[in-house]
């Protein structure tokens, strides 16, 4: 069966690959090991360029390389969105008996990630461009594109639950997709790119802080 994924990568990143030594992911030998009787035509992967922190600068290198090496894979396209930073008033969880009652802090919100997924797995199925689709989230936003990819249109689609959670998503649970499985830990050890690969810019190689004896962040 031929086969797109479709995968949200900050899902799949804050649900199970940060504070582990698996971020170097390679999606195209984890996808055919998730899906071995499945021929994978296209890997879409979802994310944002991410900012530095002044208690970590290094968070933008770290993520081109990652992205220059999924890159490598032929069939793998990357589909950016955006991040809007802001400041905003928030009230306390536990406000104090006096003083002030709420606190200015400063709000990360990624745009566009659910949004473009549900575009191209809409635009892919109506295109008849895959037999059938996999989607790598436990994103509940996700629910109503994929309910009409898979009911609205006969498109087949399955999802996998990239949390450390098996419960996952209630309401992607509810669709019903054609399957919801949990993602198990040893299919991210045995599928990581090797220590160093090559594209037209020259040498890209796993950053320091993610190998697997030295992983932190």
């Amino acid at each position: 069966m031929i086969t797109n994924v479709y995968v949200d990568g900050f899902n799949l990143f804050y649900g199970r690959l940060k504070g582990s030594p698996y971020k170097w992911l390679d999606l195209d030998t984890f996808t055919r090991r998730l899906l071995p009787a499945h021929e994978i035509r296209r890997i879409r992967y979802f994310t944002a360029n991410v900012m530095a922190w002044p208690d970590d600068p290094d968070k933008p290198n770290r993520q081109d390389f990652y992205l220059r090496a999924l890159a490598t894979i032929p069939h793998l396209s990357i589909h950016l969105g955006r991040f809007q930073v802001s400041k905003v008033r928030m009230r306390l969880a536990r406000p104090p008996l006096t003083g002030p009652r709420t606190v200015e802090v400063i709000k990360v919100e990624e745009k566009g990630t659910d949004v473009n997924i549900g575009a191209y797995l809409l635009s892919d199925a109506l295109s008849g461009d895959c037999e059938s689709a996999v989607v790598i989230s436990n994103d509940a936003d996700l629910a109503e594109p994929i309910r009409m990819v898979c009911h609205d249109h006969g498109l087949p689609v399955g999802i996998f639950n990239p949390g450390r959670r098996s419960t996952g998503s209630w309401q992607l649970q509810q669709i019903p997709p054609t399957f919801f499985r949990q993602i198990k830990t040893n299919a991210f050890e045995t599928c990581q790119f090797p220590e160093k690969l090559q594209d037209h810019m020259g040498e890209i190689q796993r950053p320091a802080s993610w190998h697997p004896d030295l992983w932190r962040k």
